[in-house]
């Protein structure tokens, strides 16, 4: 027998278990999707409706452009992005993932993205933090704006 004392192993921090669980999940959704029906990483895209002809194989059609109002935006949660329009033809997307805990945006209103866990609030222009806690703004989407059909890119 050894004189060594048995300790249990340590247990998981449940933030730690979260948050891997969270970024292992939407490397799986960004892996699985990046390529042509579901958001990419990167940047976003504010295509105007005249300079968009002949796209290659388009992704999933989102909203019409009129949806989407001026200094504001909407959140599809089936897709996790948010689309907004901070000003009026320019569209941006973002992810839904809030970076703080990976918890979900719900609402956008007077030009701000809103995560409901902790208050974590995100500009509709760039998706950069204008409120803690988090730290980092909200990751970009792409998005193909053709005619009046916004499309995941």
């Amino acid at each position: 027998m050894s004189s060594e004392s048995l300790q249990p192993a340590p247990a998981l921090c449940r933030r730690t278990l979260l948050a891997a669980l969270g970024g292992a999940g939407l490397a799986a959704t960004l892996t699985a999707c990046g390529g042509s029906d579901d958001k990419s990483s990167g940047s976003s895209s504010n295509s105007s409706s005249s300079d968009a002809s002949t796209g290659s194989a388009g992704g999933a059609a989102l909203a019409k452009t009129t949806d989407i109002p001026e200094g504001g935006g909407k959140i599809f949660a089936d897709q996790s992005v948010v689309v907004t329009q901070p000003t009026a033809g320019e569209f941006k997307a973002f992810s839904t993932v809030c970076p703080h805990q990976q918890q979900r945006v719900n609402s956008v209103d007077n030009g701000v993205i809103t995560c409901p866990a902790h208050g974590s609030q995100f500009s509709v222009t760039d998706g950069a933090v204008k409120k803690g806690p988090a730290t980092s703004g909200l990751t970009a989407a792409n998005i193909k704006v053709s005619g009046d059909s916004i499309t995941l890119a």
